[in-house]
């Protein structure tokens, strides 16, 4: 199954909250692939295993279970992070790309593909599909707060 959304970096009427550049994003995006245990509640660890251009292969520990995935990216463009099914995991990948349909109006396209089925007419799976939905634009939403801490922070030094 595939669920994808956009969020909205910068609120056009806020103007007082600190507004993200791309370059912020971008730094956030690769702060995630480096490190994804401030992106992730109940990730313990998260260890580089291997490294190539454009990619890094990753161990994912989340108390007893550990996960290795593959994160790929594009400078400035998009990164996809994909996890293999095995018997601790389902497998699937998010791809997050970074969109300026116009100048200084910036979104984040976050694009999951998963091993859920269809959910069909059963309205017990269709229940389920929508809380698997609003659970990832939840966290999608956090992952943007992290980013915006993170670009805060790097602007105070």
């Amino acid at each position: 199954m595939r669920f994808e959304h956009l969020v909205e970096v910068n609120d056009p009427d806020n103007p007082l909250a600190f507004t993200l550049e791309r370059e912020h994003l971008w730094a956030g995006l690769m702060a995630r692939v480096e490190d994804s245990v401030p992106f992730l509640p109940g990730m313990v660890e998260c260890r580089i295993l291997s490294r190539e251009a454009g990619a890094v292969e990753r161990l994912l520990v989340f108390g007893a279970a550990e996960v290795r995935d593959r994160a790929s990216y594009v400078e400035a463009e998009w990164v996809c992070f994909e996890t293999r099914r095995t018997a601790q995991h389902a497998g699937g990948s998010l791809t997050i790309r970074i969109e300026e349909p116009e100048a200084g109006r910036l979104f984040l396209r976050f694009t999951y593909e998963t091993s859920f089925a269809e959910p069909g007419d059963d309205p017990e799976a269709v229940a389920y599909v929508d809380y698997i939905r609003a659970a990832y634009h939840a966290a999608d939403l956090d992952t943007l707060a992290v980013i915006r801490e993170l670009a805060m922070a790097r602007s105070t030094h």
